[in-house]
């Protein structure tokens, strides 16, 4: 079988190489891959900035979509033709996260999806809703997951404000969830093209941050002073401190994002004052999963992507690398 590799770190030295396609062993599933969607930690991983120590050869990549090809000895919950995804870490399947929980990442701790075959346990999947394409699947498992627990955390409901930074995978499905509850959203974005996509989603209010960067205020200003309910915060320290004046006294950031380098100091004295919950987000478990997977169903939503070839892994990442994509970016192997 055929997997990108990362051998050396640079997205120019991603290589394509062939490998034994693997069996599964008990316990385990064989799945043939369909799609796999690309993640701003995926770019980092092969770069080499997210873990310079990371053991290499490793495969990228933790969000894949495909079917199930074979199963191991003792296997229950899945047989050939089931179309699953794969878990971002393989180990948390409910409850609160622990340090055990949270290795197995896919794409980091152990190879990830960017393969023709890959071996998973039978606990690390679910079931794709029915509606949806393995391209459109494949965008769940990190920015889907993530997005659902960052309006959890921020106990958004109908009448709740929101407020989205830029328009990337996270970002646009905290805003197709938020308008599922009933909240409204804000946006900001350096580019009006893709705010006025978003505003075909739903988006209520969006501001271009090249024309002013005090957003915060305008936050402050479309919210009758009082600042929104939740901010899904994908900036890093970079645009925290501007989080900090845009939620409202008692509302929640979601911390996501390490897209920024610091701007100015985080006021910690406004955090106290304000009593401001500041909830960091590393995407979620099994059971998130099948929570945010009944939603779509029920609601048939459709995930936002653009779609390369799988053999144009490498000019993926340099897309996602200029943050030119809107919504998630796939790669397909149909």
């Amino acid at each position: 079988m055929r997997v990108w590799q990362i051998s050396s770190f640079g997205i120019d030295s991603l290589e394509l190489v062939e490998r034994p396609t693997p069996r599964p062993a008990p316990g385990e599933v064989l799945v043939k891959v369909q799609a796999v969607s690309l993640n701003y930690r995926d770019l980092m991983m092969v770069k080499g900035v997210y873990n310079p120590k990371m053991k290499l050869p490793r495969v990228p990549c933790s969000d894949g979509a495909g079917q199930v090809e074979a199963v191991g000895d003792g296997v229950t919950q899945w047989k050939p033709g089931d179309r699953v995804c794969a878990i971002f870490m393989q180990n948390w399947i409910d409850g609160p996260p622990s340090p055990a929980k949270i290795k197995g990442a896919l794409g980091g701790d152990i190879d990830g999806m960017l393969a023709e075959y890959v071996v998973l346990k039978e606990t690390g999947l679910v079931r794709i809703p029915e509606h949806l394409s393995f391209e459109e699947a494949a965008t769940l498992p990190c920015a889907g997951v993530t997005a659902w627990n960052a309006l959890r955390a921020g106990g958004v409901k109908q009448g709740s404000t929101v407020l989205m930074q830029g328009t990337g995978g996270v970002s646009i499905f905290a805003l197709q969830f938020a308008k599922l509850k009933g909240a409204r959203v804000l946006g900001i974005s350096s580019s009006d093209a893709k705010l006025q996509r978003a505003c075909s989603l739903g988006l209520d209010e969006a501001l271009d941050y090249g024309e002013t960067s005090e957003w915060d205020k305008w936050v402050v200003e479309k919210t009758g002073g009082d600042g929104v309910d939740l901010v899904v915060e994908v900036g890093g320290v970079g645009t925290l401190p501007r989080s900090l004046r845009a939620v409202k006294m008692g509302g929640t950031i979601a911390q996501i994002g390490v897209l920024s380098g610091p701007a100015e100091p985080i006021p910690v004295p406004m955090i106290l004052h304000k009593q401001v919950h500041i909830q960091g987000i590393y995407v979620g478990s099994r059971e998130n999963f099948e929570e945010m997977n009944k939603a779509i169903s029920d609601s048939k939503l459709k995930p936002v992507f653009e779609s390369h070839p799988w053999i144009e892994a490498q000019k993926a990442f340099k897309e996602m690398e200029n943050a030119t994509h809107f919504g998630k970016l796939v790669l397909s192997l149909g």
